[in-house]
Order: structure tokens, then sequence, then C-alpha cells
């Protein structure tokens, strides 16, 4: 009778204690996959990728076309809650750039959305982004408030989002701005190389 009790009661715990950790991606439209299918859009491969080799952890995207980290700070407290991630990918920052906003509020953003992270207990990956060199001193000084953000929250650092594609205009689609399909693949293997040794 004990050990039928005991098999039941593994029976009972092992959906939840078997149920995947979630991968949270916060970000704006080059994560989001605007101009493309969302299911070609990287974290849609991540999540392809995640299945075959780690299939312990599944993937939220909650990014949004046009998202600044004003935005997706507004939306992250319900995020937290609703998703529990093990992990959180921020990917946002591009917008606040691209319309010039201020960067120390871009940084509290920043901040506060992973010291509420690692509070709720996931790890975060910050990923970030470079601005076309016309936008003069105020492009180095965007993209150094990510390193500084990561070091100050003692956070992993992805430094440039589209690196492997920026040098590759074939790989943008007419806007000059959005990656096409065919630079997904490229941008997982870029956040996998970050975002592997995360996924304990």
């Amino acid at each position: 009778m004990r050990a039928f009790l005991f098999l039941l009661s593994l029976l009972v715990v092992a959906p939840s204690a078997f149920a995947a950790k979630t991968i949270l991606v916060m970000g704006d439209s080059l994560s989001a996959g605007y101009g493309i299918r969302p299911q070609q859009a990287w974290p849609s491969l991540l999540a392809e990728r995640l299945a075959d080799e780690r299939p312990d952890y599944s993937v939220a995207n909650l990014s949004i076309s046009g998202e600044t980290t004003a935005g997706g700070r507004s939306r992250f407290t319900a995020a937290l809650a609703e998703h529990k991630p093990a992990v959180v990918i921020l990917a946002l920052g591009a917008n606040d750039g691209l319309r010039g906003l201020p960067l120390k509020q871009m940084e509290n953003n920043l901040e506060t959305m992973i010291a509420a992270a690692q509070k709720a207990g996931a790890r975060v990956l910050l990923a970030g982004m470079r601005l076309p060199p016309n936008y003069g001193p105020y492009a180095e000084q965007f993209f150094q408030r990510f390193g500084s953000v990561a070091r100050a929250e003692k956070t992993a650092y992805l430094p440039f989002l589209l690196e492997p594609v920026a040098s590759r205009p074939e790989l943008f689609q007419a806007d000059g701005l959005h990656p096409t399909a065919a630079a997904q693949p490229l941008l997982l293997d870029h956040v996998w190389t970050a975002l592997r040794p995360l996924l304990k």
C-alpha cells in the first residue's frame, strides 16, 4: 500500500516537476519579426532549437514593434507574474535611440526591469544596440549605456544584437533597419552564444 501511494504521488508531481522553464523575450520589431512571418523571427527559431536541444525550456516572445524601454517597463511586472520566467532576454532600446529619447531614462528603465527580473529569480541577458553614425556623439553614448547597465546590474550582456548582419545590406529589408528572414538564423546563433550559459 505504501509503495502504491508513493507511485501515485510521483504521477501527481511529475507534470509540474518537468514543466518547461520559460525564456521571456522582451523586445521591439527586431525581435517581433517585423516584415517577415512571425515564425521566421529569431525567437521562434530559438523555440525550435530548444525543442531539439533543451526541451526543458520554452519561449514566450512578448516583443512589440515600436516598443521603447518605457513601454517594456510598463508591461514587465505583469509579464513576470504571468510567465514566471527562468531567463529574460531584454532586447529593448533601439526605438529610444532612434527617437533621441533621454539616455538616462532608457538606462533607468533597463535597470528597473533587470532588477525586477532578478528579484523574481530570473537570469537576464541584456542585448545592446547601435545607432547609425549620423546620430553623432549621441550614438556612441547610446551604445555605451547598455554596457554600463550590464555592469551595474551584474547581468549577462550581448553588446550588439545585429552584429552578425550589420555590415551586410543584403540581409536587411528595404527600410535598411529590419533584418530579412535570411538574417534570422544568424541572429539566433549570435544570441545563442550568450544565452546558452544561462540555461542551467
